[in-house]
C-alpha cells in the first residue's frame, strides 16, 4: 500500500506541472525525472506483485514405474535356504581380492563396496604370490574375487591347486568380473575346461533379471531396467548345465519391444560347481552400473553361505530438522503441511510403523511471513499426527556455551512444548549444526540428560562426514549416538533446480545412484532433511516416496521404521563392536574443528609415547626424558602415579577432555614435545588402534628386555608388594603352570609371560604406525649406558634443542644403576621399589623360559629388519642358542 500511495504522489504531481501554461525548461527536466520515477516504481510494483523475483514452488510428483516380464519359470526351490548361514563354516568375514593392478579403477569400486558392507578385504596384486588362506583349523577368507577372471585362468598350476582345494575345503565360492579386454586384442575366448566362452567389448542396452536362478535373495527377479547400459560389456554363451544366466540384455539398436525372447545376450552367469565343483559369479562389466550392486550383494551371501549376507530388513527414520527454523520465503505453508500429513500416510502403508520425526526449535515459532505463520499453527494443529524431538530453543551450537546457558535453552524448548501440547520424545534430541555430538562436548550430555532424559541422539560427523559408508554409532556416557545419512537435500536445496544436476540429477541418486546404494549397503538409515525440503518444491517428499517406490521394484527389502531408542538398541545389537567409541583429533579435520569449543586447543596432545613392557625399564627412561627442559611429560594421576593408562582401560570412555587435562598448556608449543608413559600399553589388543587414532603422527618407544628376565622380575615385582599368589609358588610353578591351576595361578602365569611375546605385540603396532613412527631400546644398553640411548632418542625426536646427557647422568654404585644428577651435585635415583637386586633365575625355570620363547624370539629377529638397527645383545645370544642347544 505504501508503494501504491507514493506512486500516486508521484502522478498529481506530474499531472499540476501538466496544467501549467507556461513550462520552462527546468520544469521540463523535472517531469521528465518524475515521469521516469513512476515508470520505474510502477515496474517495481508489478514484478514484486507477481512474484517474478523468486521462482515459483513446483512439487514434482513421483513418477517411478516397474517394468518387468511375467515369470516364465516355476522353480519350486527355497532360495532363501542357499543363503542360510552355515554354523559350521570356519571361515573368517573377509574376502581376498586379486586385482590387476595396485589402483585399478574396479578394484578400488570393488574394496570400497566391500568396506560399505563392513566386510574386511585382504587386498593382493595378481603378480604375487597367494597368500597364506587358513589360519590353524579355519579359513581366512569367506569368498574370493578376481578383478579379471582371466587371472584365475591363468594361475601356474601350484597357485591354481591352493585356491580351487581351499574353496572346496571350506566350501566358497569365487566371483570375478570378465572385463573387455583391448580393441587390439582377441573379442572372443573359449574356455575348453569350462565350456564357457566370452564374447568382449559389446555395446547392450537393457537388462532384464532372470527368475531362472537360486542366487538371488535381494534382487527382485524378472524385472527390466530399460536403456543403455554404461560402457562395454563381455557376453557369456554355454550350452552346459552348470551355468545359470542372472540377467539378459540386448545388442544396443536391435530390439522388439513386442518380443521378450529378443533378450538373448547374458552380460551376468552363474556356475553351480557341477564341473569342478567350485561355484563362481562372472560379471560382464564392473560396478559402475548400479544393478551390478545388488547382483554381488546376493552372489557374496551365496558363495559365501551366508556369511557375508546382510539381513533383509531396512530401517528407515526419516527427520525432519529445523522446524520453524528458515528464512521467510522458503518455510512451510499450510498447503506443505496438508502434504507432509498425506504423505505419511501412504509412507506407513510402504513402511511398517512408519512416522516423521520433527526436530523443532520453539524460538522461531511465527518467524514468517503470514502464509508461513499459519503453516507454524498448522503444524501444532497437526501435532499428534509426528514425533517431536528437541533441537535448542533458538537453534544455539551448544559448543559455543557454557552448560548453564544450555540447560535453559533445553528447558525454554521444553516450556514451549508444553505450552502447545506438544508431546515430545525427550528420549532423542539432535544437536544444531552436529555441535557437541562429535567431538563431543561433555556438557552437552549431561544437559541431555538432565534436562530431557536423553538416551539416543545421531550425527554424522562420526568419525568422519566422508565418505559416507564409514559413518559408525558409538555410546558416550549412557547416551547412543547413532550414524546419519545425508540423501544431497540441505537447508539450501529448496527447489528442483538447487539440486546438482537438477530433477534428473535427483532421480539418478534414487535410481541406482547414492541414495539408493546407501538403503542397499546400510540396514539401519537415518536420513536427514530440513524444514525447506518439506516446502517450496518439497523435495524431500518427492524423494522418500520415490526411493520407497524404486526399492520395492527391485528389492525384496522388508522396510521397517522404529522409534529412535528402540532403532537404537537395534544397531548396537546388529553391531556391538561400535559400542566403544574411537577418538580422533579435532585439529585434523576442519568439520571437527569449526564444532569444538574455541578454548580447545590441540597443543596439549602428547607428540610421543612410551608405551612399554613392564618391568624393561620405563620408569627409569620416564625420568631420564622429563630431564630435558624441551620434554614434558603428563600430569600424575591419584591411580597410577606417572601413567594415565588412557588407552588400554575404561580410562578411555571418560573422553578427550579427562585425557588433555593431564597435560599441562606448552609455553612453546613449536618446539615443546609432551609426552606420556604407560607401560602396559605394548600389549594391549585395543591401544594401538586408539593411539593411531588420536594421534597418528605420533612417535612411539618400545623397551625390549630378555623376555626370561622380564618375567622374573615380574615375579619377584609381585612378590615385594606381598602378592599371595607369588609368595605361595616358586617362580618355575608359575611360568610352568598349565591350564588347570587356579585362576589366581593362570593370572600370575600371563602376566609373567604374555608381555614377552614381542613379535605378537610389536605387529600390532605395525598394523597402525609405520616403523619409522616405532624405536626400539635395548633394555640392557638403557642400563647399562642410558647416555647412548638419550642421545640416540633425541635424534630419533627430531628434539630441536640438543641436550648432552653426560652431563646429567651419573653411574651410582650404591643402587648399581644410573641416576640423575642435581644442581649440587647430588644424585637423584629412582625409589626404593626400583633397582632391585634378585637371587639368580634356578636353572630349570631359564631351561622351559628359553623353550618356550625360541619361536617368538625367532619371529622377532626377522621383525626388526624392518626397523633397520641392530639385534639386541641379549636377543643374539638366545638365537646363538637355539642354533647350538646346551646340554
Amino acid at each position: 500500500m505504501l508503494l501504491r500511495r507514493e506512486m500516486f504522489r508521484c502522478y498529481n504531481s506530474a499531472t499540476r506541472l501538466l496544467s501549467c501554461k507556461r513550462c520552462s525548461l527546468l520544469r521540463s527536466l523535472v517531469l521528465i525525472i518524475a515521469l521516469s520515477i513512476v515508470s520505474s516504481l510502477f515496474f517495481l510494483y508489478r514484478v514484486m506483485d507477481t512474484g517474478l523475483h523468486v521462482p515459483r514452488a513446483n512439487p514434482p510428483v513421483p513418477h517411478i514405474r516397474c517394468d518387468s516380464q511375467p515369470y516364465f519359470f516355476n522353480l519350486n526351490v527355497d532360495v532363501s535356504s542357499h543363503h542360510r548361514l552355515d554354523d559350521k563354516l570356519r571361515v573368517a568375514h573377509r574376502a581376498l581380492l586379486i586385482t590387476e593392478v595396485p589402483n585399478s579403477k574396479n578394484g578400488q569400486r570393488i574394496r570400497y563396496f566391500l568396506n560399505a558392507l563392513r566386510i574386511e578385504v585382504k587386498f593382493e596384486i595378481k603378480s604375487k604370490a597367494i597368500p597364506t588362506l587358513t589360519n590353524k583349523k579355519s579359513g581366512r577368507f569367506a569368498v574370493i574375487i578376481f578383478e579379471n577372471y582371466n587371472t584365475y585362468l591363468d594361475l601356474d598350476t601350484w597357485s591354481r591347486q591352493l585356491v580351487d582345494k581351499y574353496c572346496h575345503d571350506y566350501r566358497i565360492g569365487i566371483l570375478s568380473f570378465v572385463r573387455p579386454v583391448d580393441e587390439s586384442t582377441d573379442s572372443f575366448r573359449h574356455v575348453d575346461n569350462y565350456h564357457i566362452s566370452f564374447h568382449y567389448n559389446l555395446a547392450l542396452m537393457d537388462f532384464r533379471i532372470s527368475e531362472a536362478t537360486t542366487l538371488w535373495r535381494i534382487m527382485k527377479p524378472s524385472s527390466i531396467w530399460k536403456g543403455a547400459l554404461p560402457d562395454t560389456w563381455t557376453i557369456f554363451k554355454s550350452n552346459h548345465s552348470t551355468y545359470q544366466p542372472l540377467a539378459f540384455s540386448r545388442i544396443l539398436g536391435r530390439f522388439s519391444d513386442a518380443d521378450p525372447k529378443s533378450y538373448t545376450y547374458v552380460p551376468a552367469i552363474f556356475d553351480e560347481g557341477r564341473i569342478d565343483g567350485i561355484p563362481k559369479v562372472l560379471f560382464g562389466s564392473d560396478l559402475n552400473f548400479w544393478l551390478n550392486s545388488i547382483v554381488m550383494m546376493d552372489a557374496l551371501s551365496y558363495l559365501s553361505s551366508g556369511r557375508l549376507g546382510l539381513p533383509l530388513d531396512r530401517y528407515i527414520q526419516v527427520d525432519v530438522d529445523d522446524i520453524f527454523v528458515g528464512k521467510e520465503g522458503i518455510r512451510m505453508k499450510v498447503t506443505d503441511v496438508e502434504a507432509l500429513v498425506a504423505a505419511q500416510e501412504r509412507l506407513e502403508k510402504e513402511i511398517d510403523g512408519f512416522q516423521f520425526n520433527l526436530g523443532y526449535s520453539g524460538g522461531f515459532f511465527l518467524f514468517g511471513t503470514d502464509e508461513e505463520d499459519d503453516g507454524d499453527r498448522k503444524l501444532i494443529e497437526y501435532r499428534h499426527k509426528f514425533r517431536w524431538f528437541s533441537h535448542m530453543f533458538r537453534h544455539e551450537q551448544p559448543h559455543k556455551f557454557p552448560k548453564e546457558y544450555i540447560e535453559s535453552a533445553m528447558k525454554l524448548n521444553k516450556q514451549f512444548a508444553e505450552e502447545n501440547g506438544i508431546q515430545v520424545y525427550g528420549q532423542y534430541a539432535v544437536a544444531p549444526h552436529h555441535s557437541g555430538v562429535y567431538p563431543v562436548y561433555e556438557p552437552l550430555y549431561s544437559s541431555w540428560k538432565e534436562v530431557w532424559g536423553v538416551k539416543t541422539t545421531s550425527t554424522e560427523e562420526y568419525p568422519k562426514l566422508l565418505p559416507s559408508w564409514k559413518r559408525r554409532g558409538f555410546i558416550h556416557k549412557g547416551i547412543m549416538v547413532l550414524p546419519r545419512q545425508t540423501c544431497g537435500l540441505f537447508t539450501t536445496t529448496v527447489y528442483s533446480s538447487d539440486f546438482r544436476g537438477g530433477l534428473v540429477g535427483l532421480d539418478s541418486s534414487i535410481q541406482g545412484g547414492e541414495i539408493f546404494q546407501t538403503v542397499l549397503t546400510t540396514p539401519i538409515n537415518i536420513f536427514m532433511t530440513h524444514l525447506s525440503n518439506y516446502g517450496n518444491d518439497r523435495l524431500a517428499l518427492y524423494m522418500l516416496e520415490s526411493l520407497v517406490k524404486f526399492l520395492k521394484c527391485w528389492t525384496n527389502f522388508k522396510l521397517l521404521s522404529l522409534p529412535p531408542v528402540e532403532l537404537g538398541l537395534k544397531y548396537f545389537e546388529m553391531y556391538p563392536a561400535d559400542k566403544d567409541p574411537i577418538w580422533t583429533n579435532p585439529c585434523d579435520y576442519n568439520r571437527h574443528l569449526s564444532i569444538w569449543p574455541e578454548n580447545k586447543t590441540c597443543d596439549k596432545l602428547p607428540s610421543f609415547i612410551v608405551v612399554g613392557p613392564q618391568k624393561t625399564g620405563t620408569t627409569a627412561l620416564y625420568s631420564f626424558l622429563s630431564q630435558h627442559p624441551d620434554i614434558v611429560s603428563n600430569l600424575p594421576t591419584p591411580k597410577h602415579f606417572e601413567e594415565i593408562q588412557f588407552f588400554n582401560t575404561n580410562n578411555y570412555y571418560l573422553g578427550l577432555d579427562w585425557y588433555m587435562d593431564f597435560f599441562p598448556q606448552p609455553d612453546k608449543p613449536n618446539t615443546t614435545l609432551l609426552f606420556e608413559k604407560s607401560a602396559n600399553y605394548f600389549e594391549s589388543d585395543l591401544a594401538p588402534k586408539r593411539v593411531a587414532a588420536l594421534l597418528p603422527r605420533a612417535k612411539i618407544i618400545v623397551i625390549l628386555m630378555n623376555p626370561a628376565k622380564r618375567a622374573y622380575s615380574w615375579y619377584q615385582h609381585m612378590r615385594n608388594h606381598n602378592d599371595p599368589t607369588a609368595l605361595n609358588h616358586t617362580f618355575y610353578e608359575v611360568v610352568s603352570a598349565s591350564d588347570m591351576a587356579s585362576q589366581n595361578l593362570r593370572a600370575l602365569h600371563n602376566r609373567c609371560l604374555t608381555p614377552g611375546l614381542y613379535a605378537q605385540h610389536l605387529v600390532r603396532w605395525l598394523d597402525f604406525f609405520p616403523a619409522k613412527q616405532i624405536h626400539l631400546v635395548d633394555s640392557d644398553e638403557l642400563r647399562n649406558d642410558p647416555i647412548n640411548v638419550m642421545h640416540l632418542i633425541q635424534k630419533f625426536l627430531h628434539v630441536q634443542n640438543y641436550m648432552d646427557y653426560s652431563q646429567h647422568l651419573r653411574y651410582d654404585p650404591a643402587k648399581g644403576f644410573f641416576c640423575q644428577v642435581l644442581s649440587n651435585k647430588q644424585n637423584k635415583c629412582l625409589g626404593k621399589s626400583k633397582g632391585h637386586k634378585y637371587p639368580s633365575m634356578d636353572h630349570r625355570s631359564e631351561q622351559h623360559l628359553h623353550s618356550f620363547y625360541r619361536k617368538h624370539n625367532i619371529n622377532l629377529s626377522k621383525l626388526l629388519s624392518s626397523f633397520e638397527t641392530q639385534l639386541p645383545e641379549w636377543l643374539t645370544t638366545e638365537l646363538k642358542d637355539i642354533e647350538t642347544p646346551k646340554t
